[in-house]
């Protein structure tokens, strides 16, 4: 298969869909790789070792699209991209199409196959997804972290505090990856954490793994208000795969909340857990609502690129390697969790929560 790899035009993403180390493993497997010139600079990797590996470097993108098979990406397309979306082309990369009509719309007219990173699952888990929710949740705490400072024009809080001051008080939404990754760094700062779910195995787990180091509440409107209006930072990482990310956090909340704190948005791929988030960027990463600092960047793992792309690629290529070696009809056949990831097939919407978001027809894959 003709397997393409395209330099990332989302504002300040500098990861890539292949490292140079995937390209080899693509061209053991007997596929030709095509790889836009400096589409790796942002994380680190440069021309010459794609070329070393067996890849050919391309000029421009246009061509990768219309001359592949497969597209492997990190980050949704972007509308100057729809045009090259063509009939029976498979585009691998994180979609998260149920916040994103006008994609989901493009790939449905050009027939092209969406295989998405965030809704390969296995059991519970959503083993693509992972390792970005793993860095975004510990960068939710640096980033929060850096805003309460008073010269980022938040409350003036150190998370730690000192021997004699009250530690800043950390409430986060949401016991699963990301949440426990965060968690996991705001105790190592030295913060008062609280953890919500309305999963109590989960909660009970953390329990017993942290101890008295975590508080453990159930997550309800009633609690998330209470709650809310104590915090210094607030990191909301609800998920629910594939689909629109529930409003918990109201409006009116943040009118309870202290002045100058601060609220990181790490759903906001899918939307946003707040009535009022919305998407920003790495240089521009936060405005302000009632006092209270939104930061709603939608690539936060964009800001640690060589990390990203590693972690990313280390989960994503066995699956890459199945599809382009079987082709997407085989390789769910033998690899059934690839089912869960294909989000649009031959037209038609083939994950529910997507056709849902959207009140489309739903097309079972199967």
């Amino acid at each position: 298969m003709k397997v393409g790899s395209v330099t990332e035009i989302k504002k300040q993403e500098y990861r890539v869909g292949l490292t140079p180390d995937n390209v080899r493993s693509y061209c053991l497997q007997g596929h030709e790789v095509f790889i836009e010139k400096d589409a790796g600079l942002g994380s680190g990797f440069k021309n010459e070792e794609y070329q070393a590996a067996g890849a050919k470097i391309v000029d421009k993108a246009a061509d990768i699209w219309a001359n592949c098979e497969m597209i492997v990406k990190v980050k949704e397309p972007l509308e100057e991209e729809y045009p090259y979306f063509r009939d029976g082309q498979i585009i691998y990369t994180f979609f998260h199409l149920a916040a994103e009509k006008a994609l989901t719309e493009a790939l449905l007219k050009s027939k092209a196959s969406a295989v998405a990173y965030e809704t390969l699952q296995i059991g519970n888990g959503l083993p693509l997804l992972r390792p970005m929710s793993e860095i975004a949740g510990r960068l939710s705490t640096q980033e929060g972290a850096s805003f309460l400072k008073k010269t980022n024009g938040g409350r003036g809080v150190l998370l730690s505090g000192v021997p004699g001051t009250p530690r800043a008080r950390v409430l986060i939404l949401g016991a699963g990856v990301v949440g426990s990754n965060a968690a996991k760094i705001a105790m190592g700062m030295g913060a008062h954490v609280t953890i919500m779910d309305v999963n109590q195995d989960r909660l009970v787990y953390l329990d017993d793994v942290y101890g008295l180091n975590i508080h453990t509440i159930y997550s309800s409107d009633a609690n998330i208000e209470r709650e809310i209006a104590e915090a210094d930072l607030v990191i909301s990482s609800v998920l629910i795969p594939g689909a629109s990310a529930p409003k918990l956090v109201k409006k009116d909340y943040l009118k309870k909340m202290k002045e100058g704190s601060v609220i990181v948005d790490v759903s906001i791929d899918q939307g946003g857990t707040t009535e009022v988030s919305k998407r920003t960027y790495h240089d521009d990463p936060v405005f302000v609502v009632d006092g209270v600092i939104m930061y709603c960047v939608a690539n936060m793992p964009g800001a640690t690129p060589r990390t990203s792309t590693i972690a990313l690629t280390n989960a994503t290529l066995r699956y890459g390697l199945a599809i382009a070696k079987l082709g997407l009809e085989e390789s769910y056949k033998k690899h059934p969790e690839i089912v869960s990831a294909i989000n649009t097939y031959k037209g038609n919407i083939t994950y529910k929560a997507v056709a849902e978001a959207f009140n489309m027809d739903y097309v079972p894959i199967k």
